[in-house]
């Protein structure tokens, strides 16, 4: 760790001067209290850096939790090994599991399926005691549930140093959480015009605790981050159920882990009660389990937390990008994608290539940097990958 300022730490190796640049802007705020801390993934983001830790005082930054609400992981460990499926067509598998889950930006589920009733009806319930209708949003929110979306969202089927295979996949609250999240940045943004408050990024613009425009807010982003959370969990049980039709046997679980890592949550630190918005981190309380992936070709981790108090209990959230999308695409190649995704069944598409492996830091790195943070207790392997364009 680096102490960079009294309120900016880091624990990134590899991180370049407009990043840097961005972390001390933030930490300058006001209400940062005690201190920013800058997780080893540290890359350029929308107001806030992506892979920090922002504890406030009284207020929160909108665009510091980031516009998809709740994004995180989820993983379960299964009781099968490599060998049960050794000789099979992983194609199939894929294929099965791109037709249970809606993939891509936009597209959702034609109707509310069985597993998903339940959950449904868990957030509609949660969203009228909250005091709104999510339908304001996104009409057809029901029918996002247990959808994946694009970007840096993925499902895998991945083996670990056990050769036991583990269930992986990553996703948030999809195109009702954006929405949910960009209202809400335009109201900080109208509010401090308002006040009079001269802001060095518009996208630092924040609410003040006690207003009406607050609390609405944190209600609205409790129900996002709860939306991404089961969403998460629709997909999980869905891709259970292809694999356990592919293999002809019950898929019995031996663990499962879900967590966010673009999220809000209000904690105790250095002395006072402060919202921790992480964006581009996990919680890493000491003992709690966590999962960090690296790129759609390199290893994942399944973590424990170490409860380092200077990084506010937290970790990375995975590799942490080194090219822009634009710059990858201008950068890399098909050839030296397949190339680095040789042996990972995956569709094989120009359409990945801003999401190579070369495009993120070394995996191996970001864990190295962050040892104080986290214990690494599995490292997964990727056999399949599914991914939206």
């Amino acid at each position: 760790m680096e102490r960079l300022s009294t309120r900016l730490l880091s624990w990134a190796s590899l991180i370049d001067e407009k990043t840097l640049a961005q972390a001390y802007t933030t930490a300058r705020m006001p209400f940062i209290h005690p201190h920013l801390a800058l997780m080893p993934d540290a890359h350029l983001g929308k107001g806030a850096t992506v892979g920090s830790v922002i504890p406030t005082l009284g207020a929160i930054i909108p665009a510091a939790v980031g516009v998809d609400i709740g994004c995180g992981m989820i993983a379960v460990r299964t009781r099968f090994t490599r060998s049960d499926l050794e000789g099979r067509d992983l194609a199939e598998l894929r294929e099965q599991i791109e037709r249970a889950i809606p993939l891509s930006a936009g597209r959702y589920n034609n109707k509310v399926v069985a597993t998903a009733e339940p959950r449904i009806a868990e957030l509609e319930a949660l969203a009228e005691k909250n005091g709104f209708d999510p339908a304001q949003y996104a009409g057809n929110w029901r029918l996002q549930l247990g959808t994946l979306g694009s970007g840096n969202h993925f499902i895998e089927v991945s083996v670990d140093e056990l050769d036991r295979v583990w269930l992986f996949l990553h996703s948030g609250s999809r195109g009702v959480g954006n929405k949910i999240a960009m209202k809400h940045i335009s109201v900080a943004q109208r509010l401090c015009k308002q006040w009079w408050i001269d802001l060095p990024d518009p996208d630092l613009a924040y609410l003040v605790e006690g207003t009406p425009e607050f609390t609405r807010y944190i209600r609205e982003l409790r129900w996002a981050q709860h939306f991404a959370l089961l969403n998460r969990e629709e997909m999980m049980d869905r891709v259970i159920r292809q694999v356990s039709e592919f293999l002809g046997s019950t898929v019995d679980e031996q663990e499962r882990i879900n967590c966010h890592h673009n999220f809000t949550e209000s904690e105790k630190h250095y002395g006072k009660q402060v919202w921790v918005s992480r964006k581009g981190a996990i919680q890493a309380d000491a003992g709690r389990p966590g999962l960090i992936p690296g790129s759609m070709g390199t290893a994942s981790y399944v973590v424990e937390g170490l409860g380092d108090p200077q990084s506010l209990n937290s970790s990375p959230h995975g590799a942490g990008r080194e090219y822009s999308r634009s710059a990858a695409r201008r950068t890399f190649t098909h050839d030296e994608l397949r190339e680095a995704m040789t042996g990972i069944e995956f569709r094989d598409t120009a359409a990945f290539i801003d999401e190579i492996p070369q495009a993120y830091k070394p995996i191996d790195q970001v864990m190295a940097d962050a040892a104080s943070l986290v214990s690494i207790r599995h490292t997964l392997r990727q056999l399949v990958n599914v991914k939206g364009d």
